[in-house]
């Protein structure tokens, strides 16, 4: 029977998502339920009754007049759209996972660059030297990662860029792993957002246990470290999240097949162009990464909390202007 509704869900997927669609959709199914469970009455074995139905239920354009939907069918354009498979939705996933994790990394290792800089301040001019050439080489890094992700998930432009669709089975499936990575999601936030908090802990218990410049110097350092691993935390769990809203939200709003996108039971905003869903995906934590480098750079801790309220007021324009809630 699951294949069977699956198959009710496809049919109707492109139809405007209407009172009048969503009743015919209703007993269609009511009569391909019936004559599923008498065909299972009759013998049949569970494959072949449902090859029958679909054979007798399964062209709408031969069924539309007497389910009333007839003049919709004629009003709705031709589905231009490729579906994306379930194969491609998990490959989606992982390497949207994997690109989030390197990503982080990536700016992990751009936060921390100025750590031997900072441990070498008071060495020899060789120490200094080592110091320099680690700053370099990890922001080299930080940036190769950033170039290396960019090239290895434009594999996935058909989904980011392109206009496709998503049928009910594999959206089902999205919504229950959005729904599983939750709390993972919750718990790397949380320990992301208490690490750069905590930040300036390391500095002060230095300076308490010993007053030399030494201690004082690994206490910078950690600030660093601890910045960095935590920016790294929210940037990996916002791409994994934004993999799964950027899936649920491939079908066209308005349409049945765009109410899938709820299944996750959660209120998404959807972007008509993807490359702004996409960005919108890692808003926040783009956001973080400059409101820190801000605060590093200037010292002005009392000032730059002024970037969160801004964010938050260009994020509701650009929902309001560009996105559509559901």
């Amino acid at each position: 029977m699951e294949t069977i509704r699956n198959y009710l869900e496809s049919m109707f997927a492109t139809l405007p998502n209407t009172a009048e669609v969503l009743q015919a959709k209703y007993e269609l199914g009511q009569m391909m339920e019936d004559k599923y469970t008498e065909l299972l009455s009759e013998g049949k074995a569970e494959n072949e009754a449902v090859g029958i139905v679909i054979s007798e239920f399964g062209n709408l354009e031969e069924i539309a007049e007497a389910l009333g939907i007839q003049n919709v069918l004629q009003k709705r354009e031709q589905d231009p759209l490729d579906t994306v498979s379930m194969d491609e939705v998990r490959g989606f996933i992982q390497d949207s996972s994997r690109a989030g994790f390197l990503r982080g990394l990536g700016v992990l290792l751009c936060i921390c660059c100025p750590v031997g800089t900072i441990l070498a301040a008071d060495n020899t001019d060789k120490a200094m030297a080592i110091g320099v050439a680690l700053l370099f080489i990890a922001i080299a890094a930080g940036v190769g990662l950033f170039i290396y992700t960019s090239i290895y998930m434009s594999r996935w432009d058909k989904i980011l860029k392109r206009r496709c669709r998503i049928d009910y089975g594999t959206a089902s499936y999205v919504g229950e792993q959005k729904q599983s990575f939750r709390s993972t999601r919750a718990l790397m936030l949380t320990v992301g957002v208490i690490l750069c908090i905590i930040s300036v802990v390391p500095v002060s218990v230095m300076g308490l246990i010993s007053a030399s410049d030494g201690m004082t110097g690994y206490g910078a350092a950690l600030i660093f470290v601890f910045v960095g691993i935590g920016v790294m935390l929210i940037i990996a769990s916002s791409q994994r999240n934004g993999a799964y809203s950027t899936l649920l939200n491939l079908n066209a709003p308005g349409t049945v097949g765009g109410t899938y996108r709820n299944s996750d039971g959660e209120e998404e905003v959807y972007y008509e162009n993807k490359t702004v869903g996409a960005i919108m995906s890692v808003y926040w934590p783009t956001v973080t990464c400059i409101y820190l480098a801000v605060s590093f750079l200037t010292f002005a801790w009392g000032i730059t909390w002024i970037i969160w309220p801004i964010a938050a007021i260009i994020e509701t324009l650009i929902k309001k202007t560009l996105g559509t809630a559901v």
